[in-house]
């Protein structure tokens, strides 16, 4: 896994996101973060720099910061939401998805609200421990662009 400056994150690539939605984390994160196929995911939104989301598991999520700030809604584990539909907190969209064979999918209204859209890609980065990153912007995703080497995860068409 690359490191594309001195002391920065490091990544695994680029996530191209379907014209369904459908994202696929490249298989070195899923190993390293735990996921496993039919896991239920928690979307967090990512930092302001970098815009897109975090994935990451509820139990992951318990005991730390963003876990309290999710503790303060509705309990994730009984969303009333559909999968991928986004509940705000504090003015800031979460929502859930369900892990298949190693792809997500989150409609076009949710990749909006975490500023990307079909058919653009993310670039995934180790994140804080807690989350895999989907990046969308600002000086990381700027420096992997210099990077043609970088590989680019594609979603299957069916899940």
């Amino acid at each position: 896994m690359p490191q594309l400056v001195k002391g920065g994150k490091h990544v695994f690539g680029w996530a191209r996101i379907g014209l369904a939605g459908r994202i696929c984390i490249p298989p070195e994160a899923l190993s390293e973060y735990g996921f496993s196929s039919g896991d239920e995911l928690i979307v967090i939104p990512g930092s302001r720099t970098s815009g897109g989301f975090g994935l990451t598991l509820l139990q992951v999520l318990s005991g730390s910061p963003l876990g309290a700030g999710l503790a303060a809604c509705p309990d994730p584990r009984e969303f009333r939401a559909g999968e991928g539909e986004i509940v705000a907190h504090r003015g800031r969209p979460h929502c859930r998805v369900r892990l298949r064979a190693g792809v997500f999918a989150l409609p076009p209204e949710t990749l909006k609200a975490f500023g990307a859209e079909p058919g653009g890609r993310l670039l995934v980065v180790r994140g804080s421990g807690l989350a895999l990153g989907f990046i969308a912007r600002g000086p990381i995703v700027a420096a992997a662009r210099k990077h043609p080497e970088l590989e680019e995860f594609l979603p299957p068409s069916r899940v």
